[in-house]
């Protein structure tokens, strides 16, 4: 999300209006050629977070990824496997033999306004990411091109980034270094095409409501005015690979509440619904609960320039003050388990021994009461306080909030004089603070792109747009570069490095305050076939799903 900042709920819920065959279907479409009712697929879905936008380069959060993930589509796109396969692309690039310039031939395919889709609408979508005068936070995941990083820094100008149409149906990308997961970078939301003369004909409108947006995936997105919490997904008649979409219509609704999807469910009028905290303790043994785990890490944000938690002994108090193995087992209890580290386990293994990035890596500062009030008092002493209050802010949504009251009964009960006041407000209102500074501690969540450590670890790069932390570490700056560039081809050295990073980033420095690696529960309907969820990345697809 990129993926991607915010907290994360898998928050889809499925109403499916039955007639005969079973729920979910309805027999009211037309007659076939062998004069049989055809079934009209019909599904409600509930995201767990309002949709902030649809432009692919402004999104920070996971509701408005997955959604774009519907309706758009880039070079790739993610298989029933969850390995990447091609989608606009037409064939495999050719590779230059330094493996820096990949050449892209496009298949003929359509926006939903008719245009085709051409290697400039990939070259105009990436400049806006990258283009700093645009404000993108994902404009760091275009350092991977050649002068990415110089332009977003202001060093070089935006007609030099490393991509370039060289006719409509051919693109082109120079990379900074070798970057052989490619693909799987590819099919993430900041690399999306947009509808290059449809964007400069609605200007900043572009992606503020549907009626200001074009896509060019599986399914076509009305109803939504930027503050409507409900829109519609409808097939798209004109999607290069329609004939594989089942379904005819999404119906989509905001839902934030847990409770009201498993009432819903319970009551037969949904068949996919989000499971978590005490839901998920409640059905663990129903044969149609299911729990997936995910490469999501669930955190607190320090406000590293504000004087309190600028103190790194403030924030080691903090982080090693709150129990995280009884918050993932007893209250959350949806399959998430308690973390140490920022890059979560079963997501990347070594190169050399295939051991697991987390498993070798170890624990950074955990739960530790007697460690905890140590570096509370000298932090009390360093600050020149003995009462302290900090505000802790979050999302509205269910999960957030059962989080950071948890956080708040810790470290009230652990940290003599430390008072926590909390404040929940809606997403975007949340990533709006963020944003601009105006916070002591933010909960939110980070769900990679790509199954490599660097894309949780450069969170934290000083010019990254996703760190409204303020945490700048030169060292820190340098070690992330070593290990895009420098050691890109040296892959056991690069691991060693990332290992290094990530042990600076928590037990030297505390920038970041890892909770909880999330997992994904939740209740399914028999009827519904082939829904893909996604264990990094997206949260969901619904290309596949069809009702039977």
């Amino acid at each position: 999300m990129k993926k991607k900042f915010g907290v994360f709920v898998l928050a889809a819920s499925l109403l499916l209006t039955a007639c005969s065959g079973g729920k979910g279907t309805s027999s009211s479409g037309e007659k076939t050629d062998d004069g049989k009712t055809a079934q009209t697929q019909v599904i409600k879905v509930a995201s767990g977070g309002e949709l902030s936008t649809l432009d692919s380069a402004h999104y920070t959060d996971v509701y408005s990824s997955d959604m774009i993930g519907q309706v758009v589509e880039g070079l790739y796109r993610m298989d029933k496997n969850h390995d990447p396969e091609l989608a606009v692309a037409a064939s495999e690039p050719t590779v230059s033999d330094d493996g820096l310039v990949y050449t892209f031939k496009l298949k003929e395919t359509k926006w939903s306004n008719g245009d085709p889709v051409i290697a400039g609408d990939f070259v105009s979508s990436f400049r806006n990411v990258v283009d700093p005068s645009f404000g993108s936070s994902s404009s760091n995941q275009m350092d991977i091109f050649k002068n990415g990083r110089k332009i977003r820094e202001g060093q070089a100008k935006l007609d030099e980034l490393g991509v370039k149409a060289i006719d409509d149906q051919t693109l082109e990308m120079t990379l900074e270094y070798p970057i052989p997961y490619l693909a799987q970078v590819l099919v993430g939301t900041p690399f999306m095409p947009k509808n290059e003369k449809f964007v400069k004909e609605k200007g900043e409108a572009y992606g503020t409501s549907t009626d200001n947006f074009v896509g060019n995936g599986p399914f076509v997105i009305s109803g939504w005015d930027g503050n409507t919490e409900n829109w519609k997904l409808t097939k798209n008649k004109d999607y290069w690979d329609q004939k594989n979409v089942k379904l005819d219509t999404i119906d989509v609704q905001v839902v934030k509440e847990i409770g009201t999807g498993t009432n819903l469910f319970d009551a037969g009028d949904l068949d996919y619904t989000v499971l978590a905290d005490t839901y998920a303790l409640q059905y663990k043994d129903s044969p149609q609960a299911h729990f997936i785990p995910k490469a999501m890490v669930g955190y607190l944000s320090p406000n590293h320039k504000r004087e309190v938690t600028g103190n790194v002994n403030v924030r080691k108090a903090i982080l090693q003050a709150i129990d995280k193995e009884t918050f993932a087992k007893d209250i959350l209890g949806d399959g998430s388990t308690a973390i140490n580290g920022f890059v979560p386990k079963d997501f990347a293994k070594d190169p050399e021994t295939g051991e697991d990035f987390r498993k070798e890596n170890g624990d950074f500062l955990p739960f530790n009461l007697k460690a905890a009030q140590k570096s509370w008092e000298t932090a009390k002493k360093e600050l020149g306080k003995d009462e302290i209050e900090l505000e802790l802010l979050s999302a509205d949504s269910a999960l957030a909030k059962k989080t950071i009251e948890y956080v708040q009964g810790q470290l009230q009960q652990n940290l003599p004089g430390l008072k926590i006041k909390l404040k929940s407000v809606p997403l975007q209102n949340r990533l709006d603070l963020q944003t601009a500074g105006e916070f002591d501690l933010v909960f939110g969540t980070w769900t990679p792109d790509y199954a490599d450590p660097i894309n949780f670890l450069e969170f934290y790069d000083s010019k990254s747009g996703l760190n409204t932390a303020g945490y700048n570490n030169p060292e820190y700056d340098k070690g992330l570069n070593d290990a895009r560039i420098t050691l890109a081809n040296d892959p056991e050295k690069r691991w060693d490095k990332l290992k290094e990073l990530e042990e600076t980033l928590i037990e030297k420095d505390a920038a970041v305050l890892p909770l909880y690696q999330g997992a994904i529960g939740y209740l399914k309907a028999d009827q519904l076939k082939e829904l893909q969820v996604f264990p990094f990345g997206r949260t969901v697809s619904y290309r596949l799903a069809y009702v039977e």
